[in-house]
C-alpha cells in the first residue's frame, strides 16, 4: 500500500474537517432554537406563533448536516483502529461515547421532557425530583435497536447520535480489516472512474424509501447513517478517492440541488411523506437519499480544493499547528453537543412568553444558548478530571506548540 494513496496513522488532522465538524454542531443551536417556531416539528416548546419558513431552511441543514457528522466519524475511526486496533478502538469508543451517553441521559434529558409538560399544561405542578423517578421508569424494547430502553417519559433526546455512533463503531471494530484491505482497490477503481464515488445513492434511496424516514433522527432512518459512516472509514483519505471528491465537486453539487428540489413537491403535498407508502411517497424519500450523499460529495470536495490543499501543505511543511480555535473546537465537540439541546429548551421556555417577534426571541434563545453552553463548557467541564471523564474528554488536553 503506497504512501501515496493511504494515509500513515500519524497523518496530520485535516482541519477543514475539523473545522466542518465544529460547524455542525454549532449550527445544531440555531436549529433546534428554529424548531421552538416551526409549525410543523413537535418540540418541546413551541412559541405561540410559528411561521413555516422554519421548515424549509430546516430542510437545507437536514439534507447534509448530520450525516456528514457520521462520515467524518468513520474517516476518524480509521486512524482510530490504526493507532489502537480493533479491540482497544472498542475499549476506547465505550469510554469516550458510552460514559457521556449515561451521564447524560440521568442528568440533563430529563429536563427537555419535564419542561415539555409544563410548557402544554399550566397546570402541571410535578417537581423535577418525582418527574425524573418516573423518567427513569423503562423497560426493555428490542424492537427499536439500537434504543433498547423504554418508558413512558424515557427518552435518550439528542444523544441518538452518540446512541447510533457507538453501536456503529462496535458494529466496524470486527470487520475493520477486511473493511480497510477491500479499501485499497476501490480507491483505485475511483481513480479510474470518479463515478463510482456516487455508488452510494442506491443504498441510500433504498433505505430512506424502503424503510422509511425517521422524525426524530434529522429526518433521516437511523441505518442510513451507517452508510455515511462506513463510506467514511472506507474511504478515510485516500488521495486517488480525494482527488475524485475534487472533479466530481461541481457536477454532483448541481445534481444535489436538483434532486432536493425534485422532492419539496412530495414533502409538501403528502399527508406523511416519511412514512406513507404510496409511490410519490417511495420516490420522495429515495431522491432525498439521493440528494444527500450528492450534497455531502459536493461539500468534501469544495473543502479540499486545491488552494486549500497548498495552504495545508504549506503549513505543515513549515511545521504550523492547526489554529487554536479549531483546537479547541475540536476537543469541545462531544460536550457542546451534549450541552446544547437542554440549554436551548430551557431558554426557550421562559423566552416564548415575551411579547416579541419571532425574530427577537429567535436571536436571543440563538445567542443566550451558545453563551450558555461555551460557559459550562469552559468553567465546567474542561477544568477537572472527572467532568472531562463524564463528557468522554481526556484526562487532559493535548499540548499544542505556540503558534
Amino acid at each position: 500500500m503506497s504512501a501515496q494513496t493511504q494515509a500513515p496513522a500519524t497523518a496530520p488532522r485535516r482541519g477543514e474537517l475539523d473545522a466542518l465538524r465544529a460547524f455542525v454542531v454549532l449550527g445544531l443551536v440555531f436549529f433546534h432554537s428554529a424548531l421552538v417556531f416551526s409549525p410543523d416539528d413537535d418540540f418541546y416548546v413551541k412559541n405561540a406563533e410559528t411561521t413555516g419558513a422554519v421548515t424549509v431552511l430546516a430542510g437545507f441543514g437536514v439534507v447534509w448536516a448530520m450525516p456528514m457528522l457520521f462520515l467524518v466519524a468513520g474517516l476518524g475511526s480509521r486512524y482510530s483502529i490504526r493507532r489502537r486496533g480493533p479491540a482497544r478502538f472498542s475499549r476506547e469508543r465505550l469510554l469516550r461515547l458510552g460514559v457521556p451517553l449515561v451521564f447524560a441521559t440521568l442528568v440533563l434529558c430529563p429536563l427537555p421532557q419535564w419542561l415539555r409538560l409544563r410548557a402544554a399544561d399550566p397546570g402541571y405542578d410535578e417537581s423535577y425530583g418525582r418527574f425524573w423517578s418516573r423518567f427513569l421508569t423503562v423497560g426493555p424494547d428490542a424492537a427499536d435497536f439500537p434504543f433498547v430502553l423504554d418508558g413512558e417519559h424515557f427518552e435518550t433526546g439528542h444523544l441518538w447520535f452518540v446512541v447510533l455512533l457507538l453501536v456503529f463503531s462496535l458494529l466496524l471494530a470486527p470487520v475493520a480489516t477486511p473493511l480497510a484491505a477491500w479499501s485499497e482497490p476501490v480507491g483505485g477503481a475511483v481513480e479510474r472512474r470518479p463515478a463510482l464515488l456516487l455508488l452510494p445513492i442506491l443504498p441510500l434511496a433504498a433505505i430512506n424509501a424502503f424503510l422509511g424516514m425517521e422524525e426524530g433522527f434529522a429526518g433521516w432512518n437511523r441505518w442510513a447513517y451507517l452508510v455515511f459512516f462506513l463510506c467514511g472509514y472506507a474511504l478515510a483519505d485516500d488521495e486517488r478517492v480525494r482527488a475524485a471528491l475534487r472533479r466530481l465537486t461541481v457536477p454532483v453539487g448541481v445534481a444535489g440541488l436538483v434532486l432536493f428540489a425534485g422532492a419539496a413537491p412530495g414533502f409538501i403535498s403528502l399527508d406523511d411523506p416519511f412514512t406513507e407508502w404510496g409511490a410519490l411517497a417511495l420516490l420522495t424519500r429515495a431522491v432525498f437519499g439521493a440528494a444527500g450523499w450528492c450534497w455531502v460529495v459536493a461539500i468534501l470536495g469544495l473543502l479540499d480544493r486545491p488552494r486549500a490543499g497548498r495552504e495545508r501543505e504549506g503549513r505543515e511543511r513549515d511545521g504550523l499547528p492547526p489554529s487554536r480555535a479549531m483546537v479547541y473546537l475540536g476537543l469541545a465537540a462531544l460536550p457542546l453537543y451534549v450541552l446544547h439541546q437542554p440549554v436551548v429548551v430551557a431558554l426557550a421556555y421562559g423566552v416564548v412568553g415575551w411579547s416579541a417577534p419571532i425574530v427577537i426571541k429567535y436571536a436571543v434563545i440563538v445567542a443566550g444558548s451558545l453563551a450558555v453552553i461555551f460557559v459550562l463548557y469552559e468553567c465546567v467541564v474542561r477544568r477537572t478530571r472527572l467532568t472531562r471523564f463524564l463528557f468522554g474528554m481526556r484526562p487532559h488536553p493535548p499540548v499544542t506548540p505556540p503558534s
